[in-house]
C-alpha cells in the first residue's frame, strides 16, 4: 500500500495543475521566506525584469527574453522591435523548405530550443530531414553527413556570439563540405562576426536576450515556420505567465513556493541534487532543456553575508518511462539526498504513462507501507507533480516561462545574477589559450 502522502501545496488552473509532495517544507517556511523576499525587495526585482532594466548587472544588460514576448501583445508599446519580420523570413523560409536536408549547427541554447521544437511537433507528413551538429568531434559531421548531397542540403548556424569554438569548427567543416555558402543561414546577435565567414543570409536577434533564453527569439521561429508550427502561440504561452506572474496572486505564490522550497531543500536538507523526469513522448528533452536553464542561471557562488551558501542544485533527468529502468533504483533505494520534479499530460486514469507518473510521484515522495529489509523503498523524495492539460506550444511556452520565473525568483533569493555566465566563457578564455601555446 503507498503511502498516503498529501500534497503539501496545489496551484491549478486552464493550462496547469500543480501538486508539491514536499511536506517538510511547511507554511510557516514559506512566511519566512516570504519575510525576507520583501526585505531583498523581491517585487521590485520582478518589476526590473519586465520593464527592462538592466537586470544583468555584470554585464550592464537589459534581459529582454520577457520583452521579445511582449511583441505578441499589440498594446505593448515599449518592447523592442524584432530585426527580422514574416515579410523578411519569408525568403529564408524558401530556401529552406525546398531543401531535402536542413543542417543545425548549435550548442546550448542555440540546440537545446530548436531540439526540443522539433521533437514537441508531429512531423509525419514532412519528408525534410533534420539534422543537429552540436559538438567540436570530425567524426560528428562524418557521420551524420554521410549520407546527404550538398545540392539537397541548408545549414541554419546559431550562436549569439557567432565565435563559440564548436559551432565555429562545426560551420568550417561544413563550408568546406558543401562549398555554396549561400546555403548557409546565419542566426546570430553578431552580425558582423557572420560575416567573416561570407554569409550573406543573416538572421540577427538582439545582444540582450541571453543565450540560455533565446528560444524566444529568432533562433527558434524558422524551425517552428519550416515544421507548420505557430509560433505565436509559444510567445503567447509565455506571455500569459508572465502575466499571471503579475496579476494572479496564487500563480505568484506557486511559483515562490518552487523558488523558496528549492532554496530550503538545497540548503537545510542537503538535497544537493533535483531529478527532472517528463512523461510526455513529445517533451522528451525537456530535462535537457531545464538543466542547462537551471546550472547556467544558478551555478554562482553567493554573496559573502548571504544566509544560503549553496546556490543551484545539480539537475539531471530524462524520459520518465525510460528513466524507471535505468537509475529510478538509486532513487528509489538509494542513499543520496535529491528532490523531484515530474512533467506529465492530465489524462485519464487508465492510461498507463499517467498512471505511472502518479505512482511514482507517490513512491518517491511517501514510499510504501509495511516493506521490509531489502524491498523498503525510502519514500523521502520531496516531489513536485506539474500536469499540463494539453501538449501544444501554449502549454509549452507557459511551462518554460514558468521555470524561467522560478529561477529567476531563486535567483533574487540567493543574491545572484542568473545572467551571466563567467563559468561558461571561462573554457572558451582558456581553450584559446592553450591551442595558441600549442601551435593549434
Amino acid at each position: 500500500m503507498i503511502e498516503d502522502n498529501l500534497p503539501s501545496c496545489i496551484f491549478e488552473n486552464e493550462r496547469l495543475t500543480f501538486k508539491s509532495y514536499t511536506n517538510e517544507f511547511t507554511p510557516e517556511l514559506y512566511k519566512e521566506f516570504d519575510l525576507k523576499a520583501e526585505n531583498l525587495g523581491l517585487q521590485l526585482h520582478i518589476d526590473d525584469l519586465f520593464s527592462g532594466k538592466k537586470v544583468n548587472h555584470t554585464e550592464n544588460l537589459a534581459a529582454w527574453h520577457t520583452k521579445y514576448r511582449d511583441q505578441y501583445y499589440p498594446s505593448s508599446s515599449d518592447s523592442p522591435s524584432m530585426k527580422n519580420q514574416k515579410s523578411e523570413l519569408l525568403n529564408f523560409y524558401e530556401l529552406c523548405s525546398s531543401a531535402k536536408n536542413i543542417v543545425t549547427i548549435g550548442i546550448g541554447g542555440s540546440f537545446e530550443g530548436p531540439k526540443m521544437f522539433l521533437e514537441s511537433i508531429d512531423l509525419k507528413d514532412k519528408d525534410t530531414n533534420f539534422i543537429f551538429l552540436t559538438g567540436s568531434d570530425f567524426s560528428e559531421f562524418k557521420l551524420k553527413t554521410k549520407k546527404l548531397k550538398p545540392k539537397d542540403t541548408i545549414f541554419l548556424v546559431s550562436s549569439k556570439s557567432f565565435t563559440t569554438d564548436e559551432t565555429i569548427s562545426m560551420l568550417k567543416n561544413a563550408i568546406s563540405w558543401s562549398g555554396e555558402i549561400n546555403k548557409f543561414i546565419a542566426i546570430t546577435a553578431n552580425k558582423e562576426e557572420a560575416k567573416k565567414y561570407k554569409i550573406n543570409n543573416i538572421i540577427e536577434f538582439d545582444q540582450e536576450i541571453g543565450g540560455r533564453y533565446s528560444i524566444w527569439s529568432e533562433i527558434s521561429i524558422l524551425m517552428l515556420w519550416l515544421n507548420d508550427g505557430d509560433f505565436n502561440a509559444f510567445m503567447a504561452g509565455g506571455k500569459q505567465a508572465d502575466i499571471d506572474l503579475k496579476e494572479d496572486e496564487s500563480y505568484l505564490k506557486f511559483v515562490k513556493n518552487l523558488s523558496y522550497s528549492d532554496i530550503w531543500f538545497h540548503n537545510f536538507k542537503n538535497k544537493n541534487s533535483r531529478v527532472v523526469l517528463s512523461y510526455i513522448w513529445n517533451l522528451r528533452s525537456f530535462a535537457d532543456y531545464i538543466q542547462q536553464l537551471e546550472m547556467e542561471s544558478l551555478g554562482k557562488q553567493p554573496p559573502k553575508n548571504s544566509e544560503f551558501k549553496k546556490t543551484g542544485q545539480i539537475i539531471f533527468g530524462g524520459y520518465g518511462p525510460t528513466a524507471q529502468h535505468s537509475y529510478f533504483q538509486l532513487l528509489h533505494q538509494g542513499t543520496q539526498d535529491m528532490c523531484a520534479d515530474i512533467i506529465a499530460i492530465n489524462k485519464d486514469k487508465k492510461n498507463l504513462t499517467y498512471a505511472q507518473a502518479i505512482t511514482q510521484s507517490r513512491l518517491l515522495s511517501g514510499g510504501v507501507k509495511d516493506l521490509k529489509g531489502h524491498e523498503k523503498i525510502n519514500g523521502d523524495v520531496p516531489t513536485n507533480l506539474f500536469l499540463i492539460n494539453n501538449v501544444g506550444l501554449y502549454e509549452l511556452g507557459y511551462l518554460i516561462a514558468t521555470w524561467e520565473h522560478r529561477v529567476y525568483i531563486s535567483a533574487i533569493m540567493l543574491g545572484i545574477n542568473p545572467f551571466d555566465q563567467f563559468g561558461v566563457s571561462a573554457g572558451k578564455i582558456f581553450t584559446k589559450k592553450y591551442l595558441e601555446e600549442n601551435g593549434g
